[in-house]
């Protein structure tokens, strides 16, 4: 097995998803492509992801690591609406 750059852990895994639900709102730049896209249905899926990882650990984890989960999705779920209300 390669090296791995980054560590496995839960913080990884919702870094992860949280980055996909970014560039799919069109946020940062897809770093394959180097291009903007916006796929607002991506981005609710990533985030609808990370909410039920969130439901599915409920008391299983640690306290940081549920105030971090918390903490990305309000993040995510307000940029959401915000980039939401631009594209009407």
């Amino acid at each position: 097995m390669a090296n791995q750059a980054l560590p496995v852990s839960f913080s990884t895994l919702t870094i992860s998803l949280a980055s996909s639900a970014v560039m799919a709102m069109g946020l940062e730049k897809d770093p394959a492509t180097g291009k903007t896209e916006k796929d607002l249905d991506l981005a609710r899926f990533n985030i609808d992801m990370l909410s039920l990882l969130k439901a599915k650990t409920k008391n299983n984890l640690e306290a940081d690591e549920a105030r971090f989960l918390d903490g990305v999705i309000s993040d995510l779920q307000i940029k959401f609406v915000k980039v939401s209300e631009e594209k009407k």
